[in-house]
């Protein structure tokens, strides 16, 4: 199920800056709801979605600064999303969160272009400092 979620309309809620649209994919809605939650209230205009194969069809209509992928398992269910996301635009920041932290996954997503691969949990400090350090043009890393 694909959903787009804008920043909340309540003026007193909305971010001073707006910093770009994101789009995280992950199929559970609990940590959907966390990322979108920590991105809105950053300033991210974010959209979501729950389905790996079915958050391929935004790209072709929509521009994205940010997209955030989930690793669920070793399979490496977003590995489509990571490719198609760096074949669009080789210089928006993917970041790859894993639910289970494993080597040959983290090579394989660096090797396949990922900005970088965060492991849960993730704290909303850390996923602020990650995301502003790419807005930034810094590595994240350092």
């Amino acid at each position: 199920m694909l959903e787009s979620v804008g920043v909340q309309s309540h003026a007193a809620q909305r971010p001073l800056v707006n910093k770009g649209r994101a789009l995280v994919v992950d199929e559970d809605r609990g940590d959907l709801t966390y990322y979108r939650a920590i991105l809105q209230r950053a300033g991210w205009v974010v959209v979501t979605s729950s389905s790996y194969e079915g958050s391929l069809e935004f790209f072709r209509s929509e521009a994205f600064d940010l997209v955030i992928i989930s690793q669920g398992s070793c399979a490496f269910e977003g590995r489509r999303v990571l490719e198609h996301a760096v074949m669009v635009d080789r210089k928006r920041p993917v970041l790859v969160v894993a639910h289970a932290h494993d080597m040959g996954c983290y090579l394989e997503a660096m090797r396949l272009g990922a900005a970088d691969y965060l492991e849960e949990p993730i704290a909303e400090t850390e996923l602020m400092r990650t995301t502003d350090a790419f807005l930034s043009g810094s590595s994240a890393a350092a």
